[in-house]
């Protein structure tokens, strides 16, 4: 049974992890295929959905806005309105889903109405400045009434105007926005990036017949004007998500005689940087491709076998490739030999927390010597890891998950508080732990 929210939990060193495992859809695809599809006419099927408090955060929105949705185990059926939907009464609060609100804001700029985009505290945090100066561009009026361009968020949609937009910071949340928003708009909009950023939004559009055009670092969409895409419904079958797998690849290379397979997982080369960065570290990491036509992305089995590692350096022109597994990265360097060093993410202090700091005083707080800097941190491998100690989640899901790891080979128990967050993101990720040979002991809520 899955941790409930608000509770802790205690995880117990453990020698080594062996088994066999699924993981949840991709989070990123499954939000979507959700949006798309309450775009599209007709109903789509996507299975293996991630199912998770986001996901369904999303589904709720949507409903407010006249669409029809039904989850059946993992299968999720949506009955598209087509490019206009209804205007909502109230906010429309996206809880904790930074995915789902700033895409949604990309939709919403094309439609005929107002439309107030709220969030809970920590997304409330977040920068949408990154968001309104597109859309602004575009012609769409955007409010932001939070202190500093942050939430609640005021679009009143409309007409949406053609933009060439060079993004300021590699995120390939914000270029979904634009492109979304492109939709509605009356020729071709571009996004200019820095660097390739994941390109899922790319490929569901073109794979439901939108016109998309990479050109290096530029990405082209074609408009339909202000009545908007008429895309048709389908099926899919979501990948398992490259994130959730990826705290299974760390954990078996991190302990030594610890032996991982793990099945039907994403390849999308735009998410998997975290392969090469633990290969090079000297993890025994093994890929086999699948053959699955309904698939929308490559996926495929990865199997790892644990070993020693050895600390290594990871550059700027690799973050936007792993951004989201840089915490697992410095887990790895905890228990490698020698120094691992992490450059060029700033962007991890804008994330759920801002896990520069989570990441460095939990390492800490497990007797590992850490130095932060604005855009990285830089561990020094422990071969002794303290445990007995309490590491807060910061109401980040990504904290616990990776501490979790750590704890593995620590020299006595390690306590987790307020884990009810993970749910975000892994809703079963105790009960795997523990299928794997891990030893979690949950505690009631506070």
């Amino acid at each position: 049974m899955s941790a409930p929210e608000k509770s802790s939990c205690q995880v117990s060193p453990t020698p080594a992890l062996r088994g066999v495992l699924t993981v949840p859809g991709d989070k990123s695809i499954t939000h979507r295929i959700a949006l798309l599809g309450a775009l599209a006419n007709g109903e789509t099927i996507a299975q293996k959905v991630l199912v998770s408090d986001d996901s369904r955060t999303v589904l709720r929105v949507l409903g407010r806005l006249g669409v029809e949705w039904t989850l059946a185990g993992d299968t999720l059926y949506i009955l598209g309105r087509g490019p206009q939907w209804r205007a909502p009464e109230g906010d429309l609060d996206l809880g904790n889903s930074g995915t789902g609100i700033r895409l949604l804001a990309g939709l919403l700029a094309g439609q005929p109405f107002t439309s107030r985009l709220t969030g809970d505290a920590s997304l409330s945090s977040r920068p949408m400045n990154r968001i309104r100066d597109p859309l602004t561009r575009m012609g769409v009026a955007v409010e932001l009434e939070g202190e500093g361009g942050r939430l609640p968020a005021v679009i009143h949609g409309g007409r949406v105007s053609p933009v060439e937009y060079v993004l300021p910071v590699a995120s390939a949340q914000v270029k979904s926005c634009v492109l979304l928003a492109g939709l509605f708009a009356d020729g071709l909009t571009t996004v200019v990036e820095k660097r390739p950023t994941r390109d899922h939004t790319e490929r569901l559009l073109q794979a439901m017949g939108v016109p998309v055009e990479t050109d290096g670092l530029r990405v082209t969409i074609r408009g339909s004007g202000s009545a908007g895409p008429v895309l048709p419904a389908r099926s899919w079958v979501v990948p398992g998500d490259f994130s959730a797998a990826a705290f299974w690849l760390t954990a078996a290379a991190c302990l030594p005689g610890s032996d991982i397979e793990i099945r039907g997982v994403g390849l999308n080369p735009r998410r998997t940087a975290l392969l090469g960065v633990l290969r090079r570290m000297g993890a025994d990491i093994e890929i086999v491709p699948d053959d699955n036509a309904s698939a929308c992305e490559t996926m495929g089995t990865l199997r790892v076998r644990g070993g020693a590692l050895r600390g290594t350096r990871v550059l700027e022109n690799e973050v936007p490739d792993m951004i989201d597994e840089l915490p697992l990265v410095a887990m790895a360097g905890a228990r490698a030999e020698g120094t691992t060093v992490i450059t060029g993410a700033a962007e991890l202090r804008v994330k759920e927390s801002d896990r520069i700091e989570s990441v460095a005083t939990g390492l800490r707080a497990m007797g590992v010597e850490v130095t932060t800097q604005p855009d990285g941190m830089e561990i020094s491998g422990s071969s002794v890891l303290r445990g007995g100690g309490q590491i807060d989640s910061h109401g980040d899901h990504r904290i616990p998950m990776a501490f979790s790891l750590l704890a593995l080979a620590a020299d006595g128990p390690v306590t987790f508080t307020d884990v009810g967050c993970v749910a975000k993101s892994y809703p079963h990720y105790w009960d795997d732990l523990q299928r794997l040979g891990g030893s979690v002991e949950h505690r009631s809520g506070n």
